[in-house]
């Protein structure tokens, strides 16, 4: 329960006592939906390039690595300055950044972005997570 009261300190604009957070600006709820939305569509995009690129790699398809390689390379990135992103605004903290890298992309960040709305709906909804 600390963590969703601390969801709902940070995205509903209240003070963070337990970050000392004078100076943070503080997001409303909608903004973080909103960034997952976006995280959630570079993922499914990405892990659509990834499926292709691993049954090129393994059935030594160079021409096709060469194409979806680098599409999914760019994919990552852009998926990793996502999660980042939410770090920075304190949405959330760094284990989703490193659960993006260690995954290599989309598998990690869709967990996370499971785990992120489910606390998320409980903080929203503190009545109905009892």
């Amino acid at each position: 329960m600390a963590r969703c009261a601390h969801y709902v300190k940070i995205l509903r604009g209240g003070p963070d006592a337990s970050r000392g957070a004078q100076g943070y600006r503080h997001r409303p709820m909608s903004d973080a939906r909103t960034l997952l939305d976006r995280i959630r569509i570079v993922a499914l995009l990405d892990a659509l390039l990834l499926a292709p690129l691993v049954f090129a790699a393994l059935t030594d398809r160079e021409s096709w690595v060469s194409v979806l390689g680098p599409v999914h390379g760019v994919g990552f990135l852009i998926l990793l300055v996502l999660v980042v992103r939410g770090v920075t605004e304190r949405f959330w903290g760094w284990w989703f950044p490193a659960l993006v890298v260690v995954t290599l992309g989309p598998p990690g960040s869709l967990v996370g972005d499971l785990r992120i709305r489910r606390d998320l709906n409980a903080a929203a909804d503190p009545v109905e997570s009892r």
